[in-house]
């Protein structure tokens, strides 16, 4: 069972991971209590299904072949509460192999707390994909502080040969790398917003089309050698204390949480969500897909 997945979840991320493992042509198993969310899913990974294995759609781990016990891999995507993660990763324990490995999807519990009550620490870590689980390539991977080099590095092997790009932090911080440099990025936005130097959209375009396309280039690093260290020490100089550095939520945000103007699962945020914009964010997907794909390729022939 080489190229098989289990994945705990049939929310946004786990339909996500299972539409990646599939057109990667794993076997996927996906386990959900509720058969409602199966349902769901059986529907949404159609057209996954044209391109790869049928998936294993269950509601508990019992449901599931005696011989799927050998699959390498099961991924936890669960709702974000540390019962319900401590909860699958005990499931996980009682089913399968003791050297499966186990990778939970969490944004911001560390390892320490999901290996607390765990017979088998060690092969557990933290891998934090990015939705669209399905087209955004790097997963940051966080080792568990008993996981052995070797069994990381496996765990990393497997993600790589479904297509992903697996990034190995040397320490564990909360947020990890991508979480915390967007947060820092938007709390710049939402003080600019708020001081009216732009509206929403209009700080949108910025980023996109200046930012955002160095960035899925060429990253920060890069971009900054290209530019020159000196220019952007004389710059730093200058900009650093006029930054916002904020330790609190901007009003803002707080303001459009209290009135239930949650962005897309509400149909209102910043933007109004109707059939058209739909359309558009469909559309854009389908695109930085492509791009994902061209560069990602190019990437890896360097590194042949």
């Amino acid at each position: 069972m080489q190229n098989s997945v289990t994945i705990l979840g049939a929310g946004v991320m786990g339909l996500g991971l299972a539409r990646h493992f599939l057109r990667a042509e794993f076997v996927v198993a996906v386990i959900d209590p509720s058969p409602k969310s199966l349902e769901n899913a059986r529907v949404l990974l159609a057209p996954a299904v044209l391109s790869g294995p049928t998936p294993l759609l269950v509601t508990a781990f019992a449901d599931l072949p005696d011989n799927w016990r050998d699959c390498p891999l099961v991924i936890e995507a669960v709702p974000e509460r540390l019962d319900i993660k401590r909860a699958a990763l005990a499931a996980v324990e009682s089913f399968f192999r003791p050297d499966t490995l186990i990778a939970s999807n969490t944004s911001g519990l560390t390892t320490t707390e999901l290996t607390e009550s765990m017979a088998h620490p060690e092969r557990l870590a933290i891998a934090h994909f990015f939705n669209p689980a399905d087209v955004i390539p790097v997963v940051e991977l966080v080792a568990s502080a008993s996981m052995p080099a070797a069994r990381l590095d496996d765990l990393a092997t497997l993600l790589r040969r479904s297509g992903k790009l697996p990034a190995i932090l040397h320490r564990e911080v909360p947020g990890f790398v991508a979480n915390r440099i967007q947060h820092a990025m938007m709390r710049e936005c939402f003080h600019l917003l708020q001081e009216g130097v732009a509206d929403a959209a209009t700080i949108d375009d910025i980023l996109r089309w200046s930012i955002g396309v160095r960035m899925a280039a060429f990253g920060p690093f890069l971009q900054r050698d290209l530019n020159g260290l000196d220019t952007h020490l004389a710059i730093a100089d200058y900009l650093y204390p006029g930054l916002s550095s904020t330790t609190s939520p901007a009003p803002t945000l707080r303001a459009k949480v209290a009135a239930g103007d949650l962005g897309r699962k509400t149909g209102r945020g910043f933007y109004d969500w109707d059939a058209t914009r739909e359309q558009r964010v469909r559309t854009a997907e389908a695109a930085l897909a492509g791009l994902i794909r061209d560069l990602t390729a190019q990437e890896m022939k360097e590194g042949e």
